[in-house]
């Protein structure tokens, strides 16, 4: 399988030394699951994207600071990008940014949470399991690193997994587009050192929290392969 990327954010280069671009972390994952897997990189912020559609099996998004109600041109014309994948039936994993820019296509609505910063590990109930869900769990814990939320889903999508904090947490559109909201590529080590880096925005509780939060089991290789699975259905 060849999985595009498409990245829309970058790693600050005092922390890319460390732990690498977006791609990477991603690239990581996936590989654990199924060291074949085969991957091409398209920088959507500078325009990069596939000749044809068609020469990726399915696309990825990684996260991105940036907000997708933002009116930067690069995330217009990936919104139309997103809308030409689903026409022509392309698989696409939507992460964080990712599925916040999809429900946004597709007539759901991203904000500003007003429950602020939702940093460190989080857990999330399964509400719907689809066949693909291999292993199957009835929660799931990974990191989570953001301010916007989907607050609206998109059309003709099922809420899949929430939590009180985060209620749209993961969604399925169609057969096709599957978002989530948290980071399974993010290490324990970045997120610790974003949530450092980002201690006088979060504020004292939210960041102690965060921190003792990076304590916890998560499930990022169980995700990891619900999203190969999804892929491959």
């Amino acid at each position: 399988m060849i999985i595009g990327i498409l990245q829309t954010g970058s790693v600050k280069p005092e922390f890319s030394t460390l732990f690498g671009e977006y791609p990477a972390m991603l690239q990581s994952l996936l590989s654990n699951i199924d060291p074949r897997l085969r991957f091409k990189v398209y920088d959507v912020q500078n325009n990069h994207y596939p000749d044809d559609i068609h020469e990726c099996d399915a696309y990825i998004t990684t996260g991105s600071r940036a907000s997708v109600y933002d009116p930067e041109p690069w995330i217009s014309v990936l919104q139309a990008f997103i809308v030409t994948l689903d026409q022509q039936q392309k698989k696409l994993v939507a992460v964080c940014f990712g599925h916040q820019l999809v429900a946004q296509a597709f007539g759901g609505k991203t904000e500003k949470s007003d429950k602020g910063w939702g940093v460190g590990v989080h857990s999330c109930q399964v509400w719907k399991h689809k066949h693909w869900m291999k292993p199957v769990m009835q929660d799931y814990k990974l990191i989570v690193c953001h301010q916007d939320q989907v607050t609206r889903l998109p059309d003709n999508a099922e809420l899949l997994a929430g939590s009180e904090f985060c209620p749209i947490s993961m969604y399925q559109r169609g057969d096709n587009i599957l978002a989530m909201q948290a980071h399974p590529e993010f290490s324990k080590a970045y997120a610790e050192i974003l949530i450092h880096h980002r201690q006088n925005l979060l504020g004292k509780m939210v960041f102690n929290s965060g921190i003792r939060s990076l304590q916890s089991a998560t499930d990022e290789m169980g995700i990891a392969k619900w999203v190969l699975a999804f892929m491959a259905n």
